[in-house]
């Protein structure tokens, strides 16, 4: 984890790039995001804009030509951006959760033939865990890579791949040894462009988190080059996938305060505009019970990210503290949009106003990185280890 541990960013640096951040969500963002959502159209021209900022290589270590951003910093941009849409952060998270991979595990030669091209977005791809009946228990994948001279041949399934139509390579996790016993030390973790034998099955039709393609990626006698093995070494694949979730299960629950957040902002706007019995609802107990609520609540969640990203950068394990964070933030978001559309009334079921978007965009934070009930014994099995009878 050396290459997160000394990660600093000037406080000055970090404003500037933050208000680059407010300025093109304001300019480029708002204004195409119902458009995008409400017919599910991927955002080529934000991702292009995304390319040129660097948002690819956010995480990438200045030695892979990345920005190398300490998480804490990273975290601040993905909450930022999704106070006002959060899906468009996911096509970024996926892809930098891939590129620690190889940036953590990965041989020399790896991290120099993949990681500036991961940085410049020349390469765009993501994270192939999830299988139809392996979600949560990774350990219970079916996709097989059998040695073949100096390639692996993989067959198998992968579902609910975030980027999979559109992103070019994939970071996949297999059985290099199907009868080894622990389960995990036969898995192994593969970089894998698309090619011969690698096609993407469908695109899923979701009730939120729209525009960005989750889809099925389907591998048919797929060669691959032993090269392409992370750390050259198999049986490793288990762990090098999980390492990289302490830094998605921050991503996630850094959207899952951007939803809290930008629902507050939703509903505090709204209450002090819509009036009824003679004064706007802001001034009714009722409403403002509610924003009191809110308010503590997406601030709670951006302290708990905010810890676990620094325990992150200080190249600590932090599974309990991402766990906390992304259960605590994630259910924030929930509660917080659930909130907000009461407080829209009626017109939070309407299509013309932004609430809904977030209580469909939501409910996901929950469920993806690994489900908050997995969370909850995460944070349940590190606290019983650190605090011993």
């Amino acid at each position: 984890m050396s290459a997160h541990s000394q990660r600093r960013i000037d406080a000055s640096a970090e404003q500037a790039l933050l208000e680059a951040i407010d300025r093109w969500v304001e300019r480029e963002v708002r204004p195409v995001v119902m458009h995008h959502d409400h017919n599910d159209i991927w955002p080529a021209e934000l991702v292009e804009q995304m390319k040129e900022m660097g948002l690819f290589g956010a995480t990438i270590g200045q030695d892979y030509e990345g920005l190398g951003l300490p998480a804490t910093t990273y975290a601040k941009i993905i909450a930022k951006i999704s106070s006002y849409w959060m899906a468009i952060t996911g096509i970024v998270n996926s892809h930098l959760i891939m590129a620690a991979a190889v940036e953590r595990f990965g041989t020399e030669d790896q991290k120099q033939q993949w990681l500036p091209k991961f940085a410049s977005g020349e390469i765009r791809g993501g994270l192939a865990l999830t299988e139809p009946d392996a979600g949560t228990d990774l350990q219970a994948i079916r996709t097989t890579a059998v040695r073949d001279g100096d390639d692996y041949i993989i067959n198998g399934t992968k579902t609910w791949i975030t980027n999979g139509i559109q992103g070019s390579c994939f970071a996949v996790l297999v059985k290099t040894d199907p009868k080894a016993e622990p389960r995990y030390n036969g898995m192994s973790f593969f970089v894998c462009p698309k090619g011969p034998g690698f096609s993407v099955g469908k695109k899923f039709d979701k009730l939120g988190y729209k525009a960005i393609d989750s889809a099925e990626l389907v591998f048919e006698n797929y060669r691959v080059p032993a090269a392409n093995l992370i750390g050259g070494k198999e049986g490793q694949g288990f762990f090098q996938a999980t390492g990289g979730l302490e830094l998605g299960r921050i991503n996630v629950a850094a959207r899952g305060v951007g939803l809290a957040e930008g629902s507050l902002r939703l509903a505090t706007a709204y209450a002090q505009v819509r009036k009824t019995m003679g004064k706007p609802i802001a001034q009714h107990q009722a409403i403002q019970l509610k924003l009191g609520e809110m308010v503590t609540r997406a601030e709670a969640a951006r302290l708990l990210v905010t810890n676990a990203a620094e325990a992150y950068d200080r190249g600590e394990r932090c599974d309990m503290e991402a766990g906390m964070a992304k259960y605590f933030a994630s259910e924030a978001a929930v509660r917080n949009s659930e909130e907000a559309m009461r407080i829209f009334g009626g017109y939070s079921y309407s299509k013309e106003y932004e609430i809904e978007r977030f209580y469909r965009d939501a409910l996901l934070m929950c469920i993806g990185e690994g489900t908050n009930e997995m969370q909850r014994m995460i944070i349940a099995k590190q606290w019983l280890k650190r605090n011993p009878a």
